[in-house]
């Protein structure tokens, strides 16, 4: 009788341990960090970049589209830098402190990316830079306006 409880809880505890083992072993998806969307993110000192891409329906005008979270108490500038027809070129965007500023979307601020020569579908590279903390290159998905959720960010051409 004795053996016969044994081995009943002996197999309860292997079958415990067998079906629950995974997580001793295996590491957590939930706790990894990843973009939810189309676009690229990146922590820069006090700056997060948020979900950044670019709108081109041609590969040479481009809208970038980004969400820049400033967790500092001061407010802060953001340099975001890109190739223009073999050329460096910066644009600077100045965030209030403890906000979000959305860049590119209808009605509000615009950075238009000119003489990209990037087709849609493809990457371009994009070095985001604020205060002095390191920047980060990052490779930001070209998409067009063809997508509906992206049909009305289309970029227009700066005024001169």
């Amino acid at each position: 009788m004795k053996a016969r409880i044994a081995a009943s809880v002996l197999l309860a505890a292997g079958l415990l341990v067998g079906t629950a083992g995974c997580n001793l072993v295996a590491p957590q998806a939930t706790t990894k960090h990843y973009d939810a969307s189309d676009g690229v993110s990146a922590n820069i000192g006090t700056v997060d970049v948020r979900n950044a891409i670019v709108v081109s329906d041609d590969g040479e005008l481009g809208n970038l589209v980004v969400t820049f979270v400033n967790t500092g108490a001061e407010r802060a500038k953001v340099t975001v830098q890109y190739d223009s027809a073999g050329k460096k070129t910066t644009e600077t965007v100045t965030l209030d402190a403890n906000s979000s500023t959305q860049i590119g979307q209808p009605g509000g601020d615009d950075v238009t990316l000119e003489k990209m020569g990037v087709r849609p579908g493809a990457l371009i590279p994009i070095f985001f830079q604020s205060g002095e903390a390191e920047g980060k290159e990052l490779l930001v998905p070209v998409l067009t306006t063809q997508l509906e959720e992206y049909s009305t960010l289309a970029p227009t051409a700066p005024s001169k």
